[in-house]
């Protein structure tokens, strides 16, 4: 398989520092995992994760112009596609009823909305003193 932008390869460990891991792939190339394409979760040292010699499979993240290769080791793990999750349902809206259309929705949205303003208008007023209160 070559080595293209998005491909998953496998590839062995070749060298470990602070920053990532070299990899040796196919075709005598070689790329850097960087630190934070390690793993899933926080990784303070390489070498807790990766050994010399290890067998990985990396996907190809980017293939720069000098030729440097960048590899990612969590991007090149399987993992099922995670759907959005909603836990605030005072921002979800009620279904509507068969047949109500736009303008019924936002005549409804109008009118809360002027019911809410006034209700806050009249709070506010009554702590300041009333509309003809003097400061």
């Amino acid at each position: 398989m070559s080595i293209e932008v998005g491909n998953k390869l496998k590839g062995k460990v070749t060298g470990i520092k602070k920053f990532g891991a070299f990899v040796e792939l196919p075709e005598g190339k070689s790329g850097l995992v960087h630190i934070s394409e390690v793993a899933d979760n926080y990784v303070e040292n390489v070498e807790d994760h990766l050994s010399l010699g290890d067998e990985v499979e990396v996907k190809v993240l980017s293939i720069a112009d000098d030729g440097k290769i960048s590899l990612s080791i969590k991007k090149a793990k399987d993992r099922p596609q995670r759907k959005p999750h909603h836990n605030n349902k005072s921002n979800q809206s009620k279904p509507a009823p068969k047949g109500e259309d736009f303008e019924k929705k936002l005549s409804n949205f109008l009118k809360d909305s002027e019911d809410k303003l006034t209700s806050i208008k009249r709070q506010t007023e009554s702590r300041r003193g009333g509309k003809g209160s003097k400061r």
